[in-house]
């Protein structure tokens, strides 16, 4: 089917999926969870062009923000309920969060992320053990492409921590 073929050539070529490649290959490497969540912080943001991005971490009944790379500062180092925030939805439910507009969103907590850049957002689901999300500025900030990406890169980073566990 050459039109198959044609549209792995495009992926091949997006900037996004590349990077997505040479992060996967470096994520079987990987032994420890300081070094997942180095390349999750490295990588999320770029591959999806976000504003910012963030790995968060199911600690009990709780979603710790463990990293981020962002515009501006958002929740690193802060924890929040799991079932008042959009990581721990989609933790919970095991499904990603696209967001195109927070404000009309009940799984976001209006009063903390009023006092931020965010309007539109993803958070896939890394199992359910973490979450990575990725921010925009401006609503409609992302497709289905960007899903995709957030998507492949929270599966490969399940895998990476479920090796890490084992080792």
């Amino acid at each position: 089917m050459p039109e198959d073929n044609l549209n792995i050539d495009r992926e091949y070529l997006d900037p996004g999926w590349r990077l997505l490649d040479a992060t996967r290959e470096r994520l079987l490497t990987v032994h420890t969870l300081e070094e997942i969540v180095e390349i999750v912080r490295a990588t999320a943001r770029g591959i999806v062009s976000a504003d910012g991005a963030c790995f968060v971490l199911r600690e009990g009944d709780t979603c710790f923000y463990l990293d981020e790379d962002a515009i501006s500062p958002l929740w690193k180092g802060q924890r929040f309920p799991l079932t008042a925030c959009v990581s721990g939805w989609a933790m919970i439910e095991g499904k990603t969060a696209a967001i195109d507009d927070i404000s009309t969103d009940a799984r976001v907590p209006q009063d903390v992320y009023r006092k931020t850049f965010v309007k539109s957002l993803i958070m896939a689901p890394v199992g359910n053990a973490a979450a990575i999300g990725a921010y925009w500025r401006e609503r409609s900030g992302f497709s289905g492409r960007e899903v995709a990406l957030l998507e492949s890169l929270a599966r490969a980073v399940d895998g990476a921590m479920r090796a890490a566990k084992a080792a």
